[in-house]
Formats: structure tokens, sequence, C-alpha cells
């Protein structure tokens, strides 16, 4: 088997590794986990908010849940381990989790997404986007993006300080995609200054400017009727000199 395949092939197994996991350990608030290739065997580390749920009465969850890795996956002395997730708030895969939950318990996708946007910028969170896309209140299906704060689109600093996930919910009107990126504070790096300017006054402003003045200032629209009276007027104007014209010949 060339490289390419390889990984490939590797890929493919930690995304279905990843799906697995996040399936059964949903009520142990899922964040992620990190795969290692060791000479003795597999590493995974798992980052759960209860780590409790987890290990289990006497470490029998734990055991249960490593031999259905390597019976699932064909993975060769699985040695898995739980670490507690310190700062769950901002961690991109449990906060798409809870957005995920609120909506399958009615909860609106807005006020969803307005509350999480509200916990992350509150924990200390440099920026987040949030972006819904499905068949959110009719048949056809659209998206809406909610922004706070500043994420890096591009470039060495987004690799480095934007963390994402992409998370779905089968709903009454449809399936429904939570894509959700959360940009770290404490990732960014020391030689990089994040400069952030107010917005200055442009000449699309000034034009809003004078579009907002009071109708005392600029010059008030006629009206109907007294668009009526003056075409009337010019009519009446009009005959008068063809009358008077042809009594002079």
């Amino acid at each position: 088997m060339s490289a390419i395949k390889n990984v490939m092939k590797n890929n493919f197994r930690n995304m279905e590794l990843n799906e697995f996991l996040s399936s059964t350990l949903k009520e142990a608030g899922y964040g992620g986990a990190e795969v290692q290739k060791t000479p003795i065997g597999t590493k995974i580390t798992l980052f759960v908010i209860r780590p409790g749920l987890v290990i289990g009465r006497k470490g029998s969850g734990i055991r249960d849940l490593t031999t259905r890795l390597e019976q699932q996956f064909n993975l060769e002395n699985a040695q898995v381990s739980v670490t507690e997730v310190t700062k769950p708030e901002l961690n991109p895969n449990i906060m798409a989790n809870r957005i995920a939950q609120l909506i399958e318990r009615g909860t609106a996708f807005r006020r969803a997404s307005l509350w999480t946007i509200n916990t992350i910028m509150g924990a200390g969170a440099l920026g987040v986007e949030i972006t819904i896309s499905g068949k959110l209140r009719g048949e056809r299906a659209h998206f809406e993006k909610h922004t706070a704060g500043v994420i890096p689109k591009s470039g060495k600093i987004a690799e480095e300080v934007v963390r994402s996930s992409i998370n779905s919910i089968l709903t009454k009107m449809g399936l429904v995609g939570i894509k959700l990126k959360i940009s770290l504070r404490e990732e960014i790096p020391r030689d990089f200054d994040l400069i952030i300017e107010s917005p200055t006054k442009s000449e699309p402003e000034v034009e809003n400017q004078s579009e907002n003045k009071s109708p005392s200032e600029e010059q008030k629209a006629p009206s109907d009727s007294e668009v009526k009276t003056e075409g009337k007027d010019i009519i009446n104007s009009e005959v008068k000199e063809i009358a008077v014209n042809k009594s002079e010949t």
C-alpha cells in the first residue's frame, strides 16, 4: 500500500472513530480525542466534561469501551485515557453538541446560537462564528450566520488560533447542520499584535447623515393633490393663450 493510501485510510478511520465516540460519549460531554500510534499499540486520549461516566464503577466502563474499539476498528493493544476539559465553553465540539441538544428540546435555533455566543464570549474567547443551515423555518432550506468578536479567516494565525467543529441534528423539518468556529485569545503568538481599529467616517456615512436630516432642513416632496392642481393651472393657461390668439386673428 502506498503512503497516500495509508494516510487516507488512517484519516477515514479517525473520522469514523470520532463519530462513534461522539455518539457513545454524548452524555459525558465528549470534546474530542487524540489518536497516537506507539510501538506498544494505539494510544487514545479522550477529552470529556464528566470523566466518571466514561471510567465507570471500578473501571468497568473504560474496559468495555476499549474492547469495543479494538473489535470495531481493528486497533492493536488500545490504551484509552480520559482527560477532563477545564473550560468546556472554549471547546467547539462541546458547544456545538450543546446547540444540537437545545434544538432537539425545542429551543429556537436563533436563541440557541445567541446563548452559545454569549457563553463563549463570556469565557474569554476572541471571537465566535456560528452557521446553522437546513430547513429551519419552512420547506425551503437556507442558512444563517451569527458572529461576535474577531475570527481570522486566512494565514498562519488562523490555523493557530481558530478551532472549528461540525455537528448535525435530525429534526421534524429535516437535517440541520451546525458549524462552530472559536478563536482563542490564549493561542495568539507573542510576536503577533492584533490591532482592532474603530471604523472611521467614510463617504457613505456622510451621505447617510444627509439622508437623516429633518424635513425642515430638506425640501419636502410635493403631494399628489399639489401635482394635480399645478397640472390643471398649466392646462388652463395654455387654453387661454390659444383663445386669445384666435380672437386676434
